[in-house]
């Protein structure tokens, strides 16, 4: 068998060590993160395989996928090895899969918790360096209908206009909300502004018979519920 880490293109590598043979004959559950971005990369650099640029580049990032989508284009092209094709392929590959989880809702999943409304929105923000906020628009059966980016902002806060929120959710013909922004610093404890917003919110909500029932903080620790909280 020949060794992978003496060639650079992935071509010239024993077949068995191939990523792309071992998706075609393995599946693709049975590649690693860094065998998975070895195909994307498609070749390594000068004594250096693209899976051993993968690995090197998966362990700048501390080994996360999320980290990884984080970088814009001028911090991995400083990476040794990283070009701008290599660069552009990543931030592509990363922004599909996150345009996936905001497009795959044809289930309509049920939200009976503030885990189940965790799942169905922390990817679309966990890797972010500003802070969105967003709505989960809910039927009456409380089924997921849509996910509304309602504003982006800086590292420190975004604006929330009240009335076009609540202008989504009846367009949307929806029967309940779920509120959701990022905390891109990790910290999970709500500001006043955010305490005050979710009060407004939900005074808003009762008033339209459109209730609130939740208005979640994400961040890469997790999670803060308001509900669960007892702050609604």
């Amino acid at each position: 068998m020949s060794d992978p880490t003496t060639s650079k293109a992935i071509t010239a590598w024993a077949e068995e060590d191939r990523p792309r043979e071992k998706l075609a004959t393995k599946g693709r559950f049975a590649l690693t993160d860094a065998e998975l971005l070895a195909i994307l990369l498609g070749s390594g650099s000068a004594g250096e395989t693209a899976l051993g640029l993968a690995q090197r580049l998966l362990a700048a990032a501390d080994n996360s996928l999320h980290d990884l989508g984080k970088r814009p284009l001028p911090d991995l092209r400083r990476f040794k090895g990283i070009g701008m094709a290599k660069a552009i392929t990543i931030i592509a590959a990363m922004e599909l899969g996150r345009r996936r989880q905001l497009a795959d809702l044809r289930e309509r999943p049920k939200i009976s918790s503030s885990r189940d409304a965790q799942k169905v929105i922390a990817s679309l923000l966990t890797d972010l360096y500003h802070e969105e906020f967003w709505l989960i628009l809910l039927n009456k059966a409380n089924e997921v209908i849509a996910r509304e980016r309602m504003s982006s902002g800086g590292m420190a806060g975004t604006v929330v206009d009240t009335k076009m929120l609540f202008k989504a959710a009846i367009d949307a013909r929806a029967a309940a909300i779920i509120a959701v922004h990022n905390h891109p610093s990790g910290n999970l404890q709500p500001s006043q502004a955010d305490i005050d917003l979710t009060r407004r919110l939900r005074k808003a909500g009762e008033l339209l018979d459109l209730p609130l029932l939740d208005h979640l903080i994400i961040s890469e620790r997790g999670y803060y519920s308001f509900a669960d909280e007892g702050m609604l």
